[in-house]
């Protein structure tokens, strides 16, 4: 112990960021490699996205020398959960160190540039950091050197890389095309759309035109000076911490034998620290010790009984190991054990995870916290031993005994797990043969992983297979089940020992799953019990039913020789794997784009890259959480309420003192003006709970601290003493505010109008659906930059606000009346928003209001960033909402009268709230419904205010109208598709339901989108196809469907200014924001066409030379909002407009020197006009015509997908888009907008669950438990095209809007999933006899896993089994 005391008093911790040498002797052991990055050095392309490990936005590449071998290990990890002590020696490299502006750019970061990658650049960084990783890493393996300008990845690993990234923009294809573009097996002509070639151009044009890229060149170098410092882990000390590596296991005895002599001081034991991932820390603690430099916690030992692996070996050490190529001496039965094992792991969290985190350590939270580890379920059937120690006593336990266990105390260490080798038992003479079968399942929300399971299994079993006959005997089994609501993995003894000895058959796995059935019970509050228990009779299922003999010929059709695929349910298929069905491809396979542009208003229409992609890529372009802290400055964090209804008596934190770092205490009493959180035409919102908390998680006070994880702590440790004495009860339903009479008044001008004669169009028809119910869920933003803002007191009571925020302007009126100062005096700055999607619009102001009041008490700059959970429990998201309605349709199809009843939940305070009912009608309009009736309330509720999401209401509105469009075609037996087409508009019926907006009939393009994406996509072929599909299979049923929309958009007043500098540069700034959504790409491009209409010479280069600046509330007045889908092309327009003044105040010199020169360039001409005092900068404000303010947007999906009913899990096979963009003014941002709008929506429709408790306050608040669509769940093929439909005089320069319509797409994707669906209950009914023709039901959004797997029947293996007896 001594030898340890002595090196921490001597040691400090050396480690290269970047390639630049850091030697620190003071480190807090508690601070993350984020921390010092984001605030301790200037590399600030690690971005915070969730804390947690699960979104890749903080990713860097860590390096380690091995001085023994003289190899570097490179591996990605996460920042924000490495901690910098534990990277004594090792190489750190981040996006800036990948390439950067000043050295030169990476061919990955071009390549994301030019494959329209990066929309908002918040992921982007971390995107190019893992895929470097997984470059550098292929091009060290002993594979054939690829073609020139390739790398040795393939294409699958080149996916794969990403695929534990989350991003919100994209929608993900071209960021797979811009991994694949590396891939030495890839298809030129599968890439998609970029800027560096042009269709039908050959293979070598297209490589000659990449970025070019040299491995040799873009590899990770280690620097030479870290390889002579030492290489043991660092041992740091002060009066407060110490940071321990001891370097036996006697050290760490010894050091935990002291600690408990000192009365168990609080201890951290960590290798790669990814659980705080899990499970929040909510201290700080005295000792950290790392285990990684203790040579038996790191041991890989193979021989002939078995592997051996060290409890701090990572778990893709484990995964290499058990996937070695050196396994010549083992059975093939146990190098396939091995490598199944190896597969299951490989889908536990993502890779930058598995880089760091242990084996052990996953274990350990097991065993001590109940971790649903799959790890533990696939160990627990192969016999794996547990080597541990307490104190010098070593012992073996098996992983049963070990779970068996209380929980290990801190003396208690876990050395290692031993997994043997397994074989057969093999009788020569008998007359059967032996084999051993091992399988692991999982059920999650991702395939690839990255998600925690639903439920877990693995199975282990040694059959015989009787050489005279088919019959097949199981002679032993170990079947474990785990992450299903209990508190470890469990071995279904009983069901282990019914099976055991016995012949199988159809019988004995009926009487098998019932035995199971009565083993798997999840414990109560276990979220989908009833799910997870019917996932483990399928997989137990899946498992035995291919050695399962069946009939020879079953009634029905099914032939002899289908006995074992039959009960796959799977039989002709050439992909088929009689354990896991059918071996999908994982990732994307192909997409096709159809782009036509024009050269009309060159360079407007050219799909020009994104502005600043570049500098995404690298990390340099500045959010606003990347401003460097001025001095002096802190930190706030908000306390939120956990009450719905309630008076705040008072606000103590758990230790009864201040924690460490706090500085004040901000709440309504400290606001010097009116308590304003926020203030727009929608309504206000106080800043600060008053006199009542009106919802769980509204604001009630902002702690303020010296740095942002100090105040982090403080507001977690914050206890709010409640009063409810004398106060109704809360409104926590729309139905309760009904009861209640509790509504937002909606003015009469945002009141939609009723269309027709309902009771005459109910009367009409032949069919009536009477007060059918639906109801739909809260969808939250996950823009992948939370929400943040720093403000710094000026000169002259003066205060800059930077705002990560749609609307400025309203920040600006919000922060002026807080703290009672005229609006000149506060100026708010938003440069870049790391996505908004809404939910920077009305939710951000009282971000930016709160720093802004702070900094004004405390005379000192203030500032924000809010942590994953605050922003989830504060954000509100969309509109959830109750539906009632009643329909009335012919004999054909053709509906006559629709009528809707809705309740929206607004929450507490109106936002944006009272748009909806037009919103929402907008879209229900898409159909000819006959007669449209409609009343719409907007609940105020005691709940969450919800706020306009990207498409709000429409989106809810695409849901309604399709969930009554499949209803009325169940009810009538009836093709959907038959239904949809014959309640398509007219022009005239579109006249009658939008009226003036209906524009002329050449506009009114979706009837040609209709009948050609019918072509297009072979949507009847492919409709036949499936019903044969679903004729044969069994287990996995398939479902397509064709969706419109006629989608309504409003254009808005909006400010320009542009400045032409001395040189000919040239300055733009607008009033909208840049989301992400290309704004100041399609203004540039406006710029440099309006400018050109000069005609000197040098224009046609005037892109180039303009530049967008970021917003100025005080520079350029009457912004707006940025929302709604229109601002990019009002904000062209503006520019525009200003372009046209400064091009005729320009002209009339022009004329003159053209006289005495014969020719002028632009530069020259901007100089003379310098010289002659000519006014080169113009602003104005556009605002639109009224006849032009509103028009419609068209388009079309055609989704196909399939489910397995099994598990319930729905995959995307092919979607394909058209839409009408109008003349795009930028097709390749265009078709960025439709891809990640539908991506969006599927999360909306598909994936996406935001619960809250019986209080109303958000339970899924972090990348854990909300999941947003990823690399694995978009579809398989993407086909978008974008209909350039002429010209509309109108719009600006002929285009329209693509931000949100093409969201409400995603509708195609739950109607495909619903037909599929559909199929699975009539052949369920079909078992039981009955008519499953006209099988209504509804389909809830989202459609998980447990939703769809519930319609399809929980039961259906017991009724098929059932069925299949009955016919013997």
């Amino acid at each position: 112990m001594g030898e340890v005391a002595a090196e921490t008093r001597k040691q400090s911790l050396v480690f290269a960021v970047n390639r630049q040498r850091f030697e620190l002797s003071d480190v807090d052991p508690s601070t993350t490699l984020l921390e010092f990055l984001r605030y301790q050095t200037p590399f600030k392309s690690v971005k915070l996205g969730c804390g947690e490990g699960g979104c890749g936005a903080c990713i860097v590449l860590l390096s380690k020398y091995d001085p023994a071998l003289d190899q570097v290990h490179d591996s990605t990890v996460s920042s924000c959960l490495t901690l910098l002590c534990s990277l004594n020696g090792c190489s750190i490299t981040t996006a800036e160190g990948v390439g950067n502006s000043k050295d030169g750019f990476h061919p990955i970061q071009e390549r994301f540039a030019g494959f329209h990658a990066s929309q908002c650049g918040f992921c982007t960084p971390g995107m190019c950091v893992s895929l470097f990783s997984a470059l550098v890493n292929a091009d060290k393996t002993n594979r054939p050197e690829p073609r020139p300008g390739f790398s040795k990845l393939t294409v699958t690993e080149a996916e794969k890389a990403i695929s534990g990234n989350l991003c919100r923009c994209t929608g993900y294809r071209p960021i797979a095309d811009a991994c694949k573009s590396f891939a030495a097996d890839v298809d030129m002509e599968d890439l998609g759309f970029n800027s560096f070639w042009k269709k039908g151009e050959s293979d070598e044009v297209k490589l000659s035109r990449l970025s070019s890229y040299n491995p040799n060149n873009a590899s990770s170098k280690f620097p030479e000076f870290l390889k002579k410092e030492i290489k043991a882990g660092a041992c740091l000390a002060s009066k407060d911490y110490h940071w321990y590596s001891p370097a036996s296991l006697e050290q760490l005895q010894s050091l935990l034998q002291e600690n408990e002599a000192n009365n168990g001081n609080s201890v951290k034991i960590i290798v790669g620290n990814t659980g705080v991932g899990y499970y929040k820390e909510l201290e700080l603690y005295e000792k950290y010790i790392d285990l990684k430099y203790i040579p038996e916690l790191s041991i890989i030992r193979k021989d002939q009984t078995g592997i051996e692996i060290g409890a701090a070996v990572t778990i893709s050490k484990a995964i290499e190991a058990l996937k070695g190529e050196n396994q010549g001496d083992y059975h093939l039965e146990s190098k396939t054990v091995f490598k199944k094992l190896a597969d299951h792991m490989e889908k536990i969290a993502s890779d930058f995870v598995r880089n760091s985190g242990s084996v052990g350590g996953n274990l350990i939270m097991a065993q001590r916290k109940r971790f649903p580890s799959d790890i533990a379920t696939i160990l627990l059937p192969v016999g794996t031993i547990m080597n541990i120690t307490t104190g010098q006593k070593l012992g073996k336990l098996t992983l049963e005994e070990f779970f068996a266990r209380p929980p290990l105390d801190s003396k208690t260490i876990l050395l290692s797990i031993k997994i043997p080798c397994w074989e057969s038992r093999r009788d020569i003479s008998s007359e059967t043969d032996t084999k051993l079968l091992f399988e692991t399942y999982r059920a999650a929300p991702r395939p690839l992983g990255n998600a925690l399971p639903y439920l877990n299994a693995a199975f282990l079993a040694e059959v015989s297979f009787c050489r005279s006959s088919t019959r097949v005997m199981l002679n032993d089994c170990q079947l474990a089940f785990g992450a299903y609501g209990t508190k470890h993995p469990i071995r279904a003894r009983k069901v282990e020992d019914f099976l055991t000895g016995k012949l199988l058959n159809v019988d004995v796995l009926f009487e098998a799953i019932k035995l199971l059935e009565t083993t798997v019970i999840p414990e109560d509050g276990t979220s989908s019990p009833a799910y997870r228990s019917s996932l483990a009779v399928g997989f137990l299922y899946e498992f035995l039913s291919s050695l399962v003999h069946t009939p020879a010929e079953i009634p029905g059709g099914w032939r002899n020789g289908y006995s074992i695929a039959v009960l796959n349910g799977d039989s002709n298929s050439e992909n088929y794997n009689k354990f896991n069905g059918i071996k999908f491809p994982t990732l994307l396979s192909s997409s096709k784009q159809v782009i036509q542009s024009s050269k009309e208003y060159h360079p407007v229409g050219q799909p020009i890259t994104k502005a600043g992609a570049a500098i995404q890529a690298s990390g340099e372009a500045v959010f606003v959480d990347d401003i460097p802290s001025p001095s002096n400055c802190l930190y706030g964090a908000f306390i939120c309420s956990t009450e719905p209804l309630a008076r705040v008596r008072s606000i103590k934190f758990k230790s009864g003192s201040p924690p460490v770092g706090v500085t004040a205490l901000i709440s309504v009493k400290d606001i010097p003006g009116k308590n304003v959180g926020c203030t727009s035409i929608f309504g206000l919102e106080p800043l600060y709970a008053d006199e009542h908390t009106q919802c769980a998680g509204e604001r009630i006070a902002f702690v303020v601290a010296d740095t942002q994880r100090h105040a982090d702590l403080a507001a977690n440790l914050a206890v709010i003493d409640y009063d409810k004495e004398n106060l109704e009860p809360p409104i926590l339903s729309v139905e309760e505010a009904v009861e209640r009479q509790s509504f937002f008044e909606v003015p009469p001008f945002l009141n939609p109008e009723q269309v027709g004669d309902f009771s005459k169009g109910m009367a009409e028809s032949d069919h009536q659906i009477l007060c059918a119910e639906i109801k739909l869920g809260s969808q939250y933003y996950f823009y992948m930059e939370t929400q943040t803002a720093l403000a710094v007191p000026d000169e002259d009571n003066c205060m800059t606000v930077y705002s990560s925020n749609q609307c400025p302007e309203f920040a600006q009126d919000t922060i002026a009346q807080c703290i009672a100062l005229p609006a000149n005096n506060i100026r708010v700055i938003t440069r870049r928003v790391g996505g908004g999607f809404g939910g920077k619009a009305i939710k951000a102001i009282p971000v930016a209001a709160a720093c802004a009041v702070a900094a004004y008490k405390l005379q000192c700059p203030v500032r924000t960033y809010l942590n994953r959970k605050t922003d989830m429990i504060m954000a509100g998201g969309r509109h959830p909402m109750k539906i009632t309605y009643s329909v009335g349709f012919k004999t054909s199809g053709k509906i006559t009268a629709l009528k809707l009843d809705i309740l929206i939940d607004a929450g507490a305070f109106a936002d944006a709230s009272i748009l909806m009912p037009s919103l929402i009608l907008g879209t229900v309009r898409r159909y000819d419904w006959g007669a449209l009736n409609f009343d719409i309330k907007v609940c105020k509720t005691n709940l969450p205010s919800r706020s306009a999401m990207r498409a709000p209401g429409e989106v809810q509105g695409s849901f309604i109208v399709e969930a009554i469009i499949e209803h009325v075609a169940s009810t009538l037996s009836i093709e959907v598709d038959s239904v949809r087409n014959i309640n398509l508009h007219t022009y005239n019926s579109l006249g009658f339901f939008y009226k003036s907006i209906a524009g002329e009939p050449l506009e009114y393009t979706l009837p040609s989108i209709w009948d050609k994406l019918a072509t297009s996509s072979d949507f009847y072929q492919r409709s036949e196809m499936i019903k044969e599909f679903n004729r044969c299979n069994i287990w996995r049923k398939r479902g397509i469907s064709r969706v419109p929309i006629v989608h309504e958009v409003n254009v808005r007043p909006t400010p320009g200014k542009v400045s032409i500098l001395k040189d000919g540069s040239i300055v733009v700034e607008v009033g909208g924001i840049e989301l992400g959504q290309g704004l100041w790409t399609k203004v540039k491009q406006m710029t440099a066409y309006a400018l050109s209409l000069i005609k000197c010479g040098g224009t046609e280069e005037l892109l180039e030379k303009v530049r967008v600046v970021q917003s100025d509330t005080l520079s350029l007045i009457q912004g707006g909002f940025t929302g709604g889908s229109t601002t990019s092309e009002s904000s062209c327009e503006a520019v525009r407009l200003c372009c046209n003044v400064l091009v005729e105040r320009l002209t009339a010199l022009k004329e003159r020197l053209l006289e005495q020169m014969g020719s002028i360039e632009w530069e020259a001409l901007v100089l003379q006009a310098h010289l002659t005092s000519v006014n080169l900068s113009a602003s104005s404000l556009f605002i639109p015509e009224f006849s032009s303010t509103h028009y419609l947007n068209y388009g079309a999906a055609v989704s196909e997908v399939e489910v397995n009913l099994l598990t319930g899990e729905t995959t995307i096979l092919q979607t394909d888009i058209i839409y009408d963009c109008g003349q795009s003014l930028n097709p390749a941002v265009d078709l960025g907008q439709i891809e990640g709008a539908y991506v969006q929506g599927i999360g909306f429709f598909m994936l996406e669950e935001y619960p809250t408790n019986s209080d109303g306050l958000v339970t899924t608040n972090g990348t854990w438990t909300y999941k947003i669509p990823t690399m694995d769940t978009i579809p398989k093929q993407f086909n978008v095209e974008i209909l350039s439909s002429g010209h509309h005089k109108k719009r600006v320069l002929s285009s329209k809007a693509s931000g949100e319509p093409p969201l409400t797409l995603a509708v195609s994707v739950h109607c495909a999933t619903r037909a599929a669906i559909a199929e699975a209950r009539q052949q369920l009914l079909s078992w039981s006899g009955l008519d499953g023709s006209n099988s209504t039901f509804q389909l809830e959004a989202p459609a998980t896993m447990p939703v769809v797997k519930e319609l399809c029947g929980l039961d259906s293996i017991q009724k098929f089994l059932k069925w299949t007896m009955g016919t013997k």
